[in-house]
């Protein structure tokens, strides 16, 4: 029922910028925000918003990487900026509400010259 649709992704070289949406339907989310995964490596947390505003961002993309909202919630960014190689990784949207949480399919970002 809840369904989820990501895009924005590509390939960009270092140094240049991609915006990531997730667009989600079919319930309220208290979360929204974006995971993502590197071959060979756990799957980690990048950027959560929640539905006060609040955001936080692991320490690697703090200070180049932007998380938002549209004005109903339904929509989550992420704006990604000074795009370095080691941020090559397919990104998750995911999305929370009271009871579960629902990951959107990927979308896949490399970065690379």
């Amino acid at each position: 029922q809840v369904h989820i649709v990501e895009s924005g992704g590509g390939l960009v070289q270092p140094g240049g910028s991609l915006r990531l949406s997730c667009a989600a339907s079919g319930g309220s989310f208290a979360r929204m925000g974006w995971f993502r995964q590197a071959p060979g490596k756990q799957r980690e947390l990048v950027s959560l918003i929640n539905t006060s505003g609040d955001t936080n961002y692991v320490d690697s993309v703090k200070g180049r990487f932007i998380i938002s909202t549209d004005d109903a919630k339904s929509t989550v960014y992420l704006q990604m900026n000074s795009l370095k190689p080691e941020d090559t990784a397919r990104y998750y949207c995911y999305v929370s509400d009271r009871q579960n949480g629902y990951w959107g399919q990927g979308t896949q970002v490399t970065v690379s010259s």
